[in-house]
């Protein structure tokens, strides 16, 4: 019993050191004042009406929305396409693509980002919505892919050939048998591709223009001259956008499983 206890005390330690220094933002965000004080000595949503009532504040709350929700649906696509390519090669050919895909997770996002820079520059599209959801993608695509290849490691192929044996077609199959049961992993990786776009700062730094800026980028430039409690409503905006999108996740995994 007392080794049970000291078990989850420590989890809850570690729970506690992970997310508190986390979690520090959401009152400064509601603060009186004009610096960061944490605990505030008096509560206001001041700053909340100054962040509704700044255009430009919004507008690059809407560019990261729409940037991360067009990463979404690209990666979700494309990552699940990959994963049923990759779970058809042999072990070989697995290993290779695996490690290919893996390829933007451990490379330094600075390098990407420099390489990126040099291509969208040549192409015309920096400071383009564009770049910023191919940049994106690019970095959200392994998540899709392992996440998906995870629900497919642990599908049962013998209701694939029954399906068969059925006389349903290839489309059908994946429609009716295949993605219902990886749905969970599509899910999971869309969550996220949603969560590592809208998170995502040095790509963006060096892909957004003047009319074109996300969430993340308006807030390192803010921090780079005042730190106010105006950067603390961003970022709690950012944190409860990728708590809502966790829950939604895990709501949708249970529904898509039961």
């Amino acid at each position: 019993m007392s080794g049970r206890v000291w078990l989850y005390g420590f989890v809850a330690l570690t729970a506690a050191y992970l997310v508190l220094p986390i979690m520090a933002v959401v009152p400064a965000a509601f603060s009186a004042q004009s610096f960061i004080k944490l605990p505030p000595d008096a509560w206001s949503l001041r700053w909340w009406t100054a962040f509704a009532a700044d255009a430009s504040w919004r507008r690059t709350l809407v560019t990261s929305l729409q940037v991360a929700g067009l990463t979404t649906v690209v990666a979700a696509l494309a990552g699940t396409a990959a994963a049923l390519g990759i779970d058809r090669c042999g072990p070989r050919l697995k290993l290779l693509f695996g490690a290919l895909f893996l390829g933007p997770v451990v490379t330094p996002v600075i390098v990407i980002a420099v390489a990126l820079y040099a291509m969208a520059r040549a192409a015309g599209l920096v400071g383009t919505l564009t770049a910023l959801v191919l940049a994106h993608t690019m970095l959200a695509l392994p998540y899709v892919v392992l996440n998906v290849g995870v629900s497919l490691g642990g599908l049962d192929r013998r209701l694939l050939l029954a399906a068969a044996g059925l006389g349903a077609g290839p489309w059908r199959i994946f429609r009716t048998v295949t993605l219902p049961l990886i749905a969970p992993g599509v899910i999971g990786g869309a969550v996220f591709a949603f969560v590592t776009s809208f998170d995502e700062v040095v790509l963006s730094i060096f892909l957004s223009g003047p009319t074109v800026k996300t969430l993340p980028v308006r807030i390192w430039e803010e921090i780079r001259v005042e730190y106010t409690p105006l950067v603390a409503v961003a970022a709690t905006i950012m944190l409860t956008l990728a708590l809502l999108a966790a829950l939604v996740s895990r709501l949708m995994t249970k529904r898509a499983a039961t």
